[in-house]
C-alpha cells in the first residue's frame, strides 16, 4: 500500500465501509485511484458515487453506481441542479488553492449529513520543502496556505465540526459535521510568535 492509499484507508475508506447506502461526492478524478475504490465500496454497500472533473474521466468505470460530471467544481449553477442528495462523504482533490478550497467547502458543506465527512487532500507542505523528497515550491506554498486556511475556518466553527489532520504523504484534512448550523465566515488566527 502506497502513501496515498494508506492515508485514504485510515481517514476515509474505513469509515465508508461501515456505511450502508453511502452517498459520495468526489471533486477531482485524474487517474481514478480514489474513484475506483469509492466505486468498489458503493457496489459492495449499495451506494452511489458522483464525481466531478474538468477532464473527461468517463472511461474510468462503467459502473451503474457511478455518475460523472465533466465540469469545474465551482460550476455551482449546473452542479446544484444535479446534486440533490445529502452525502456521507465529500472528497475534495481538485484545484489545490486555499481560496478555492474555502469557496468549495462553504458551498457544498450544507450537503453533508450530520456525522458525515468532508475530506480535503493535499494540506501538508512538509514533503515539498527544499530538503525533502518531493521538493516543489508551488506545492509547498499551496498546501501550507490550505492548511492555515482550514485553521481560520475551524476557529469560528469549532462547535459545528471536528477537524483533524493526517500528515501521511501530502496530507488530508477530515472534517466531521456535528450539526446543521450555518457556518460562520473564517477569522484570521493572530499569532504571538513574533511578539515581545
Amino acid at each position: 500500500m502506497n502513501e496515498y492509499e494508506k492515508k485514504l484507508e485510515y481517514f476515509v475508506f474505513s469509515y465508508l465501509r461501515k456505511q450502508s447506502n453511502p452517498k459520495i461526492l468526489e471533486f477531482g478524478v485524474r487517474q481514478g485511484t480514489s474513484t475506483k475504490k469509492f466505486i468498489e465500496i458503493c457496489e459492495r454497500n449499495n451506494g452511489n458515487l458522483y464525481s466531478v472533473d474538468i477532464d473527461d474521466c468517463s472511461n474510468i468505470s462503467n459502473s451503474k453506481r457511478w455518475k460523472f460530471f465533466r465540469c469545474r467544481d465551482d460550476n455551482f449553477e449546473y452542479l446544484d441542479k444535479q446534486l440533490t442528495e445529502n452525502f456521507d462523504l465529500i472528497y475534495l482533490d481538485s484545484f489545490h488553492n486555499a481560496n478555492h478550497i474555502e469557496k468549495i467547502f462553504y458551498h457544498y458543506y450544507p450537503l453533508i449529513k450530520v456525522g458525515g465527512y468532508f475530506v480535503i487532500d493535499d494540506i501538508s507542505w512538509l514533503p515539498y520543502v527544499t530538503d525533502n523528497y518531493r521538493n516543489n515550491f508551488n506545492c509547498e506554498i499551496n498546501n501550507r496556505e490550505s492548511f492555515f486556511k482550514l485553521l481560520t475556518i475551524s476557529r469560528t466553527n469549532n462547535e459545528n465540526f471536528d477537524l483533524s489532520f493526517s500528515f501521511t504523504g501530502s496530507g488530508l484534512a477530515k472534517i466531521i459535521k456535528l450539526n446543521q448550523n450555518k457556518l460562520r465566515s473564517p477569522k484570521k488566527v493572530v499569532s504571538r510568535a513574533l511578539s515581545l
